[in-house]
C-alpha cells in the first residue's frame, strides 16, 4: 500500500547563513546558562531530496556524494542520518532515496547536514501520506542528529531549515525553542541582502573537533557567551530599525568573541581575508558556522562591493545570496 500511495516526492530545503549568537544554542551553554540565542536567515540555495520506488522492492539505494545500492535492510546504510531518519519512520525497503545539492555540501558551515535531514525526513513522510508541522521536522531532525547520534552542534540548523525567513531564535535550558519572526520592511530586507558579500574560502572542513573543543571549553568563557547571546537580540532589533551600521558593528563584535571561544575558528589566512575587507570599507563579517573554512560572510555598504571583492577575488569565490522566506517544502509528488 505504501508503494501506492507516493510515487515519486521531491523537497526542497535551504541552507542557512547565522549572523550572531552562534554557539549559544549548543547545550554546554544554554542547558547550564541559558536561554541561548542566534539570528539566522535561511538563504536561496538549496538541498533537493527524491525518493521514489525501487524496481527491486526488497532493497534500499541511496544516492548522495556516494552511491548506496541493492541493500537488504536499513541496519546496512552507511549514512548514519539517512539510515535512523528511516528508521524513525519505519521505512522498510523497495525505495530509493537521491539528493541534489547546489553548494559543497560537506563542511561549508551552511547548515547543510541538517538542511539535507530535514529534507529527507519531509519527503519521506509526505512519502507515506504523512502531513508535518515544521516544528515536527525541525524536532525530528534533532532527535536524530544531538540525541540518536549524539552528534555535537547546536539547534539552530534544523530549524531555520525547516520554517525559512529570517528569525530570532531562543534555546531555553529545558531545551525548549522558541522562534520570533525578525519583521522587516521589504526595503530595508533588500537593503540588508545588499550588504551582505559570500565568498568561498575553498577549504571544507569538519565542524565536530571544533564543536567537542568548544564545548569542552564552554565554561571559561561564559562571559563571551553571554555578549554573543545578547548580541544576537540587539541583531534582530537593529534589523527591524533597518540600522546597517549597527548590524555591522554587532557583527564584528561577535565575530572577535567567537574566535576566541575554540582553536580552529579562525586561522592566518581567514584573519588576512577578513582583515582586507575591513580595510576596504566592511562594517563587520565572520566566517559562517563552526568555523576554520567554507564560506566568509562580509557585511559592507554596496558601494564599497566592487573594492571589497578585488581585494579578495585573487583567492575567493563570490557567491550571490538572496534570503529565502520559506522553509523545507514539498515541490513535487506524482501519485
Amino acid at each position: 500500500m505504501l508503494m501506492k500511495e507516493k510515487r515519486i516526492v521531491l523537497s526542497k530545503t535551504p541552507l542557512r547563513i547565522t549572523f550572531t549568537g552562534g554557539g549559544t544554542d549548543i547545550p554546554s551553554y544554554y542547558k547550564e546558562h541559558g536561554p541561548g540565542a542566534v539570528v539566522s536567515a535561511a538563504v536561496s540555495h538549496y538541498i533537493y531530496v527524491a525518493s521514489g520506488i525501487n524496481f527491486y522492492p526488497d532493497e534500499i539505494r541511496v544516492a548522495y556524494s556516494k552511491t548506496e545500492n541493492a541493500l537488504k535492510s536499513i541496519d546496512e546504510i552507511q549514512h548514519p542520518t539517512v539510515r535512523e531518519a528511516m528508521r524513525l519512520l519505519t521505512v522498510k525497503s523497495g525505495v530509493q532515496l537521491v539528493s541534489i545539492t547546489e553548494i559543497p555540501s560537506r563542511g561549508t558551515g551552511l547548515g547543510s547536514s541538517s538542511s539535507f535531514l530535514v529534507g529527507v525526513l519531509n519527503t519521506l513522510h509526505t512519502r507515506k501520506g504523512e502531513k508535518i508541522s515544521p516544528r515536527q521536522l525541525a524536532e525530528e531532525a534533532c532527535l536524530i542528529e544531538r540525541e540518536i547520534l549524539r552528534e555535537p552542534g547546536g539547534r539552530q540548523d534544523q530549524y531555520i531549515a525547516a520554517y525559512g525567513g529570517i528569525k530570532y531564535m531562543e534555546f531555553a535550558k529545558d531545551g525548549k525553542v522558541s522562534l520570533k519572526d525578525i519583521h522587516i520592511d521589504y526595503n530595508d530586507m533588500k537593503d540588508l541582502e545588499r550588504h551582505i558579500m559570500l565568498f568561498y574560502t575553498g577549504k571544507e572542513r569538519s565542524s565536530t573537533k571544533i564543536h567537542v573543543t568548544q564545548a569542552k571549553g564552554t565554561e571559561d568563557h561564559i562571559e563571551s557567551y553571554d555578549r554573543m547571546r545578547d548580541a544576537a537580540k540587539e541583531t534582530a532589533l537593529a534589523m527591524e530599525k533597518g540600522d546597517m551600521e549597527q548590524i555591522g558593528a554587532l557583527l564584528h563584535e561577535n565575530w572577535e568573541l567567537k574566535k576566541t571561544l575554540a582553536n580552529g575558528i579562525s586561522n592566518p589566512m581567514i584573519d588576512r581575508w577578513y582583515g582586507a575587507a575591513r580595510k576596504h570599507g566592511a562594517l563587520g563579517g565572520k566566517i559562517i558556522g563552526a568555523g576554520g573554512g567554507g564560506f566568509l560572510m562580509v557585511f559592507a555598504p554596496q558601494k564599497r562591493h566592487a573594492e571589497i571583492a578585488k581585494a579578495l577575488n585573487g583567492g575567493l569565490r563570490q557567491v550571490p545570496l538572496t534570503f529565502e522566506l520559506e522553509g523545507s517544502k514539498i515541490v513535487y509528488v506524482d501519485e
